[in-house]
């Protein structure tokens, strides 16, 4: 007897995979734009008030505003989307959680500041993996 593997589709007939992947790559888009935009925005306004944001100065400042402006844009992109609260506020704290490891290595020498940002670039990536994973029934179909 032979056995068939068949991909579970989505609601509109994708392979639900291809939709996990294309949302996962949809909320990395919102989170760039939210990166950009209130990145602007925020430099703008400090700017007018005669102060800065300076990563090499305020590396946890830094991190702290760069992981709210990515995490306000793909918020959102996911509210826009029809998720639930619950499930944005997961992915939003996915934002966050490197920094609860990486200030730390950070006050300690371990890190520098320049380090510090693109670890908590790198590791938000997996994390939001893990949160997708997690309620893979919303993400994949």
């Amino acid at each position: 007897m032979q056995q068939t593997t068949q991909l579970r589709k989505d609601t509109h007939g994708r392979p639900a995979l291809r939709h996990f992947a294309r949302h996962y790559l949809e909320m990395v888009a919102a989170m760039v734009v939210g990166m950009l935009v209130l990145g602007a925005v925020t430099r703008g306004v400090l700017a007018l008030a005669g102060a800065e944001i300076s990563a090499s100065r305020q590396p946890e400042l830094a991190s702290l505003e760069m992981a709210f402006a990515m995490a306000a844009g793909m918020g959102v992109w996911m509210r826009h989307r029809g998720h639930g609260r619950a499930g944005t506020l997961e992915m939003c704290g996915a934002m966050f959680a490197p920094l609860l490891l990486l200030f730390p290595l950070l006050w300690l020498d371990v890190l520098t500041s320049d380090s510090l940002m693109v670890l908590e670039h790198l590791m938000m990536l997996p994390l939001m993996a893990l949160v997708m994973l997690r309620r893979r029934d919303e993400y994949g179909s």
